[in-house]
């Protein structure tokens, strides 16, 4: 029975008496993980619904959770596409058109599925570690058919990315005193763009884009560059994945605290 034939009938998996028969830390990894997932879950969820403290107007910052700002109620100069005429409801996003796709983006990515599936949902845990389901469906079942719609939601995530970069490179030209200037914002959204960069540029359907249904390399040299690229930075995906929710949270707080006078901006030049 090949492995469709298993997904298709919900074969029933091998199993030992004994949960595992490793002496390692095999839970570890699972455990970091699920902490991990859930700290950056619950921070945006809060984050995302305050609906305050996301715009320094003095020198432009504005959060990655809130870009595009779309909502009536966003501060005029924030609002990169303009204002929709009506105001949100309380508890709708104010980057209602983005945020849906960035976590779709993020939840079907190939690397936090294997994430999930085996800190969350354990299928498996780890190797030769007994998992709690006794039957496998694959991904055929209804709320799983949508990950193959990464590749699309790929797409949405690139051009947000552009948004993103373009709020972080019109912030360098409000110093202090009008002009260019550089704070320590300004370096902590750098930062935060090259890592979102680094995460999206990684990703496996960038890879396929780039020379994934190419038959013959030879033939296209510069897509055959491009795929070598790209691959290079594939293999480091998980990297760029979590350390682009880190720098997603760290540049959030970082305009949260100045939006709300908790600190000031550590000014470099200007």
């Amino acid at each position: 029975m090949t492995p469709d034939d298993s997904a298709r009938t919900g074969a029933v998996r091998a199993r030992i008496p004994r949960r595992t028969l490793r002496t390692d830390r095999w839970w570890l990894g699972p455990v970091l993980t699920t902490a991990g997932l859930a700290a950056f879950v619950v921070y945006a969820t809060l984050r995302v619904f305050q609906q305050d403290h996301y715009w320094v107007a003095e020198h432009h910052y504005l959060t990655p959770f809130y870009s595009p700002c779309l909502a009536q109620q966003c501060a005029p100069e924030a609002a990169l596409f303009g204002r929709l005429p009506v105001e949100f409801p309380p508890l709708v996003p104010y980057a209602l058109l983005s945020l849906p796709f960035l976590l779709l983006f993020r939840v079907t990515c190939y690397y936090y599925r294997k994430a999930y599936y085996r800190s969350i949902w354990q299928a498996p845990t780890a190797c030769a570690v007994r998992e709690p389901h006794s039957r496998y469906t694959g991904e055929t079942r209804p709320l799983m058919l949508p990950q193959n719609g990464h590749r699309y939601f790929f797409y949405v995530a690139l051009a947000i990315t552009l948004v993103n970069t373009w709020d972080t490179a019109v912030a360098f030209f409000h110093g202090t005193d009008g002009g260019f200037g550089i704070g320590l914002g300004n370096l902590v959204m750098v930062v935060n763009v090259l890592m979102l960069w680094g995460y999206t540029l990684s990703c496996h359907s960038c890879r396929h884009i780039m020379g994934g249904r190419l038959r013959s390399f030879g033939r296209h040299p510069v897509r055959y560059w491009m795929w070598s690229r790209v691959s290079t930075l594939n293999d480091r995906h998980m990297y760029f994945g979590w350390f682009s929710i880190a720098s997603l949270m760290a540049t959030d707080a970082y305009v949260a605290l100045m939006a709300s006078g908790t600190i000031t901006d550590l000014r470099i030049l200007n």
